[in-house]
């Protein structure tokens, strides 16, 4: 609690200078990332993010020093210049695209690593940190960073704020977006000079190593929580900060901590909580959702098959035991036995001495699923011309996701039929 309140305090310049500068960075990364994300184009932000260290080296060969601005203005030149031979290599050769971004990011990489090295041995004194450009060195943040990367992370912010709709359009059918006259090329452009930028801000703090992972995780990871592309945008920032609030913390409170490496491991972990818990699209969610459906179907399966026994003997009353279900169709016993009491629990059957017999609920549900089937399969025998010893399958499944609306639906279109292909009488 005493390291808490000592950095939350602020006391030390130096302590809010790297932690508002990575919660800035972090957060504007994430607002752009957002749509390199929904676009694709999640490896292309990898690649300029490697792309850009050779042209950092080369700006400080030129310049001699470690003016944030002089060599951010590198790193655009060449993160464009990887962009630029990417859709050359693209456009103008038989390699996909995939194969043009790993050609791009290993070769421009490697020229980076070599002129790095070349740097480190020329007895310049004034290059010394400059390999934190690999993995990042956020407490390397002074008070002329803070105000450059602070002003570049409110333009990328107000930038995509501005261009919102636009941005999102594209996003999703840039065809529709031609066809209504919007300037396409330009905002593409847009994104991509919103991309490069953002990517450039921060490789101080995260490195080119790492940056593709604070530009795409945090839009990766609130994908699962919203179908919004509004709030998914508001998410991933609020995501991008959080993980360089806490980045910034765990290197406070252990300075052998990079900090880097950290926000890089806090958005992951945030990420693989959203893949496996969040609500709907969650790995967990959707095998109980799954789960839930099978049941149901196993249950649906159930009340048809003993309204068919009722049918065959005319006996609404009849108590009828698990072997006479089995005997009609072939349930597993387990998951017979454990359906049964499900159906019990909710109302649907009665048990009277080991047997089992509808409630009129059940009765009903029964009927309704009995005559769903044989409308379906009056629908595919008139209207798909399929033969009617082959709709029976389908229309096993497709009986179960028919709502009380396309029921209504079919009725009309098939003018109420009495018999499905099977002569056997539809009850209504």
């Amino acid at each position: 609690m005493e390291v808490l309140k000592e950095f939350f305090s602020f006391q030390d310049s130096s302590i809010w200078q790297v932690t508002l500068g990575v919660v800035l960075l972090t957060a504007a990364a994430a607002v752009v990332g957002t749509f390199t994300f929904l676009k694709k184009q999640a490896l292309t932000g990898d690649a300029v993010a490697h792309a850009v260290l050779p042209g950092v080296c080369l700006a400080f060969i030129l310049s001699g020093t470690r003016n944030p601005l002089v060599l951010m203005a590198g790193a655009l030149v060449t993160g464009w210049l990887s962009l630029i031979v990417m859709e050359t290599i693209t456009k103008r050769s038989k390699l996909k695209e995939d194969t043009a971004i790993a050609l791009v990011l290993s070769v421009f990489f490697g020229i980076g690593i070599l002129l790095l090295t070349y740097i480190q041995h020329n007895g310049n004194a004034a290059q010394s940190g400059l390999d934190s450009f690999l993995f990042g060195k956020a407490a390397s943040l002074v008070g002329r960073d803070l105000w450059v990367f602070g002003i570049i992370g409110v333009l990328l912010t107000g930038l995509v704020t501005l261009f919102f709709k636009e941005l999102k359009l594209i996003a999703f059918d840039e065809a529709y977006a031609i066809s209504i006259g919007l300037p396409v090329k330009g905002i593409n452009l847009l994104l991509t000079t919103l991309t490069v930028l953002a990517v450039v801000t921060g490789i101080q703090a995260v490195g080119v190593v790492l940056m593709a992972a604070v530009l795409i995780t945090p839009a990766a990871a609130a994908r699962y929580w919203t179908e919004d592309v509004g709030r998914m945008t508001a998410i991933a920032a609020v995501m991008g900060a959080f993980a360089g609030l806490t980045g910034a913390f765990i290197s406070f409170t252990a300075p052998a901590m990079p900090t880097g490496p950290w926000i890089v491991v806090v958005i992951s972990v945030i990420a693989i909580f959203s893949f496996m818990l969040a609500p709907r699209r969650g790995v967990v969610f959707r095998a109980w959702e799954q789960r839930r459906l099978q049941q149901t179907m196993m249950d649906e399966n159930i009340l048809k098959a003993l309204f068919h026994l009722e049918e065959s003997d005319n006996d609404p009353d009849a108590p009828r035991s698990v072997d006479e279900l089995s005997g009609i169709r072939l349930f597993p016993v387990n998951r017979l036995r454990a359906s049964l009491k499900r159906l019990h629990r909710q109302g649907w059957l009665q048990q009277r001495d080991g047997h089992w017999q509808f409630t009129v609920s059940g009765r009903e549900r029964g009927r309704r699923m009995a005559k769903l089937h044989r409308l379906w399969e009056v629908y595919l025998s008139e209207y798909l011309k399929i033969a009617p010893d082959h709709v029976h399958d389908d229309a096993e499944n497709i009986e179960h996701i028919i709502t009380p609306e396309l029921e209504a639906r079919l009725e009309q279109l098939l003018k109420w039929p009495e018999v499905d292909p099977h002569d056997e009488k539809i009850p209504y």
